[in-house]
């Protein structure tokens, strides 16, 4: 059963990453983000990353979907016009992706043990305790630093956006 939860939530997620690529529409795209991002949490839960789970729907499906809605609202993108497609660019795209897999499948043959299954954690892990005790004592000030851009960046936002009245 957990081998075709796996697949199941794999496969959402490459088909909502697809959608999100190739869907026209800025706010369809955005909500086919989301749904990728679901996935993503259900494949934490089923490894047993119940917080990392939980964050990946709070933070980034929650909050970072809202600000991307917002700012596509806010800067009023309309469905973009479909272009015509090179034979070129199709080609090169291809040729990227057979060599990455080409890549990858060289990276997996020799590494050991790359192609064997994580043994089980035998311990049960307090996610937590840990994040937090790393987030807060080795990472304090990249983490309030983080804070500051973000808020730099809403302000810029906001300032950028704001139309002038005649």
């Amino acid at each position: 059963m957990t081998a075709i939860l796996f697949w199941f939530f794999a496969l959402l997620m490459l088909g909502f990453a697809c959608a999100v690529v190739f869907n026209r529409n800025p706010v369809a795209s955005a909500l086919s983000l989301v749904v990728s991002f679901m996935g993503l949490a259900a494949l934490y839960v089923m490894l047993d990353a119940y917080f990392i789970g939980c964050i990946q729907v709070l933070v980034y499906a929650g909050a970072v979907m809202v600000l991307f809605l917002f700012i596509i609202m806010l800067l009023d993108l309309k469905v973009e016009v479909r272009r015509k497609i090179k034979t070129v660019t199709v080609v090169g795209g291809a040729l990227v992706v057979i060599a990455f897999v080409a890549e990858l499948a060289g990276v997996i043959a020799k590494v050991p043990g790359g192609d064997r299954p994580f043994p089980a954690i035998v311990a049960p892990l307090d996610d937590v305790r840990n994040v937090g005790t790393q987030l807060f004592s080795g990472y304090n000030l990249p983490f309030q630093v983080v804070g500051v851009l973000l808020l730099v960046a809403t302000v810029g936002v906001v300032v950028l956006s704001k139309r002038e009245l005649k």
